[in-house]
């Protein structure tokens, strides 16, 4: 691998996680604060890790096993948010107090 394809590898993981964290963290507020739009925002983010991962799929030099992770981490992504709110929303829910 060459410095600069190195460099571009690099930028394209970082911008990956950056997408995947954006997404979980506008879910997160659009469900929190009741704001559909910030949930839209957060799927145009999982739309930009896809398109990443797919694009550090075919672009970038790393071995076949390390494109696979990345492939598979970018639909992981998808389900995280919505399975972890799912959670804690039973979870609280069986905490609060029975009247």
């Amino acid at each position: 691998m060459t410095p600069d394809t190195l460099l571009e590898t690099a930028a394209l993981l970082g911008l990956f996680v950056l997408a995947g964290g954006g997404y979980g963290g506008f879910y997160s507020a659009g469900r929190i604060w009741s704001r559909p739009a910030l949930i839209r925002v957060g799927s145009v983010c999982w739309v930009a890790a896809f398109a990443l991962a797919l694009a550090i799929a075919v672009l970038t030099p790393l071995d076949l096993g390390w494109k696979v992770l990345i492939l598979a981490s970018a639909f992981v992504y998808a389900i995280i948010p919505p399975m972890t709110w799912r959670y804690l929303e039973r979870l609280h829910h069986e905490q609060e107090p029975q009247r």
